[in-house]
């Protein structure tokens, strides 16, 4: 005979940790940007770190931060767009740190054209790069976790799911579609304490974004609908991924979480 249920006492709380010893995380497009910040957040936050992306040598240079951080990484250099080579990368992963704890899919690419001037191929490239390799990815993920017993999948998404600017059309619907990924796998998933989330950045100041932020009339443009004064820096996206990361967010799944300086609760309103 089982014990009826009944509602915790105020005091049974145990604080959950936002370390990550012992724990191994994946990330691809690792190797620089907001992706690289993510894995060094999960490193210093205590969990070995598994790095795929197309450049070796900058997935060695991120290695080394990793390293630097007092945590082992994987170097797997990689094209995201073939699936296979993404299979590869989770089975890689699994096989050399012996468990695969989180999956950070940090990889993307950005054509910047009016909708018009896109071709199949455009759409082929870009959707199988920031969707398809997702899907797979966590697909292939989940197969280690659920043998585990849990896991963490964290999605970096866009602002663009939202807020849609000129001439980023096919990004803009494969952030949307990660988007729907996201809370559909984290249905699909919940009761094998697979928990899948997503982070969408706004406006950041990357390698990427350096012929915007690098000229003062543009970045006076681009910061004035933040509401912050500032554009984002890998480093802002640090405490959403280590949260989402542990077992602090045991009781979070399907969102996507938003860290844009206030930009979109502001309406793009200018200050």
């Amino acid at each position: 005979m089982t014990e009826p249920r009944r509602r915790p006492r105020d005091d049974e709380f145990e604080m959950p940790s936002l370390r990550l010893d012992g724990r191994v995380a994946l990330v691809t497009g690792g190797s620089r940007g907001l992706g690289l910040g993510m894995a060094l957040a999960l490193a210093h936050a205590g969990a070995d770190i598994a790095l795929a992306a197309r450049t070796r040598e900058q997935l060695e240079q991120a290695a080394e931060l990793v390293r630097q951080a007092g945590q082992q990484a994987l170097v797997m250099p990689a094209d995201v767009s073939d699936v296979a080579a993404v299979r590869a990368a989770v089975q890689q992963t699994a096989a050399h740190f012996g468990r695969l704890d989180i999956l950070v899919n940090g990889a993307g690419i950005n054509l910047r054209q009016p909708v018009d001037t896109f071709t199949e191929a455009d759409w082929d490239r870009l959707m199988a790069v920031n969707l398809k390799s997702v899907f797979f990815a966590c697909q292939e993920a989940a197969k280690v976790m659920r043998q585990q017993g849990k896991g963490k999948i964290i999605n970096l998404g866009s602002l663009s799911f939202e807020i849609v600017v000129p001439n980023i059309a096919l990004y803009a619907i494969s952030k949307g579609g990660m988007r729907q990924l996201t809370r559909a796998l984290a249905i699909e998933w919940a009761k094998e304490r697979i928990n899948v989330n997503a982070l969408a950045p706004g406006r950041f100041w990357t390698a990427m974004t350096d012929a915007v932020f690098s000229k003062e009339e543009l970045y006076e443009s681009a910061v004035s609908v933040i509401p912050l004064g500032r554009p984002g820096i890998p480093a802002d996206l640090a405490g959403a991924t280590v949260l989402l990361a542990s077992d602090a967010s045991d009781y979070i799944t399907g969102q996507t979480i938003v860290i844009d300086g206030g930009w979109l609760v502001g309406g793009g309103v200018k200050g």
